[in-house]
């Protein structure tokens, strides 16, 4: 414990917050996150204040949102130098940006896509699956994320299912981009000054503001994001957040229906944030990203396991035959493979526009497919999750990939899908004859 933060110094705070919550500034309140951060307000203390928070409704306050973000982000695990150098021509198993790197507006740092979670739909693992595809196009995304907390399937929960290993050395992290283009990074692993909140947060038995604060506080800090909220109340706090942590665009997202995902089913919400501007609009699946429309129930997820077995099966770039637990639905409701997968690719599309790699929500629809087909997709995915093996010091055989002209291969070969995009001159299918 810091001794400049200390239980009688959180007391001041405590008393503020609870007798003059109209006087308790953004200030105030990092700072009774520091108290926190350090262990320095006791657990009677700290439940106090979260429920005084909760109850003062401040936590709704993008300035208090983003005060408490940035203090959780001072003290997570600094992840800093992900990013290899793209100029130089990559080694034996390393993943190959310099074609892909020419293409959109140029922009090499890293992106997120994320939604907090809550909304009641358990719906398939989409931002994960979908930000594995973006990064077979090359875009570099840090993905953070959990296990489930209010569905069946969490982010973390899928991969650990598809043979990942999340409990990596956090000092190994800086080598996985040179791998593959999806890193994941395990929120707990990055954020050990929280463990002491869990248990609190466990025992108050209703929402704070943590569940907020998740999808804020990517340690990698990237610039460019897609986050999803349940409600649409949230869309204008977590856009303005945003907008004072600095980050350079982002695309809030709601589905009508209270999704935290771009909705497969109809409208979406939307608030486009760029250069510090923040833009209210709505998307359709139909009108523009040019795909059909789905009702939720048909993109419904199941166990991990069951989840895996949908991935590898999207993943894979001539599926005929979807998984059992989905070829033969049982009516017009059920979950469906060809629902699902568009899905994936509504979100892709979207957060490849947010990059930059995309010009419009529909050219990202066809960079997506593109990603799948070329086989980028999945090897993006295998190459995050050989390196997760290695750096838990577990042997991977090495597979040399020849360059048949065709595929996305890794190990230093050329995407050969990506220079016909852009002379427009062939398509990956005529590649893959």
């Amino acid at each position: 414990m810091s001794k400049d933060y200390t239980p009688d110094s959180f007391k001041v705070l405590l008393k503020k917050l609870v007798q003059s919550p109209d006087e308790f500034t953004p200030e105030d309140c990092a700072l009774c996150f520091r108290h926190l951060c350090v262990q320095g307000a006791s657990e009677a203390q700290a439940g106090a204040f979260l429920t005084a928070l909760t109850l003062s409704g401040l936590e709704s306050s993008a300035e208090i949102v983003a005060a408490c973000a940035a203090v959780l982000r001072e003290h997570a695990v600094s992840v800093q130098d992900l990013i290899p150098n793209p100029s130089v021509a990559p080694e034996h198993g390393m993943w190959d940006y310099r074609d892909s790197d020419k293409e959109g507006d140029g922009y090499q740092g890293l992106v997120d896509i994320v939604g907090t979670g809550g909304d009641g739909w358990d719906t398939y693992n989409v931002s994960t699956t979908a930000a594995v595809v973006v990064a077979g196009a090359g875009v570099r995304v840090a993905k953070h994320g959990s296990k489930a907390a209010t569905s069946t399937s969490g982010s973390a929960d899928l991969l650990l299912s598809l043979d990942c290993r999340l409990a990596f050395p956090v000092s190994e992290v800086k080598g996985f981009l040179a791998h593959s283009p999806f890193l994941f990074l395990f929120a707990p692993h990055y954020h050990p000054s929280l463990a002491h909140i869990a248990p609190i947060r466990r025992n108050l038995n209703f929402r704070t503001i943590f569940n907020v604060l998740g999808p804020l506080i990517n340690p990698s800090r990237p610039q460019r994001m897609l986050l999803g909220v349940a409600k649409r109340d949230l869309g204008d706090t977590f856009a303005e957040v945003l907008r004072l942590l600095g980050v350079e665009r982002a695309l809030v997202v709601c589905g009508k229906e209270g999704l935290d995902e771009i909705s497969p089913e109809g409208e979406t919400w939307t608030w486009w944030l760029e250069n510090g501007e923040i833009t209210k609009g709505e998307i359709h699946p139909t009108r523009d990203f040019g795909l059909p429309s789905h009702p939720l129930s048909t993109v419904r997820g199941s166990t991990p396991d069951l989840n895996a077995l949908t991935f590898n099966s999207i993943l894979s770039p001539h599926t005929t035959q979807p998984p059992s637990h989905l070829s033969s639905p049982v009516g017009p409701d059920s979950p469906s493979f060809a629902a699902i997968n568009d899905y994936v690719l509504l979100n892709a599309a979207a957060l490849l526009h947010v990059s930059g790699k995309a010009a419009s929500y529909k050219e990202g629809v066809a960079i997506a497919r593109e990603s799948i087909e070329s086989g980028g997709a999945k090897l993006a995915f295998e190459g995050f999750r050989d390196a997760s093996k290695k750096a838990m010091g577990e042997h991977i055989d090495q597979i040399i990939v020849e360059d048949d002209g065709g595929v996305a291969a890794k190990n230093g070969t050329v995407k050969a899908w990506l220079k016909a995009r852009r002379d427009r001159s062939q398509t990956p299918k005529e590649l893959n004859k």
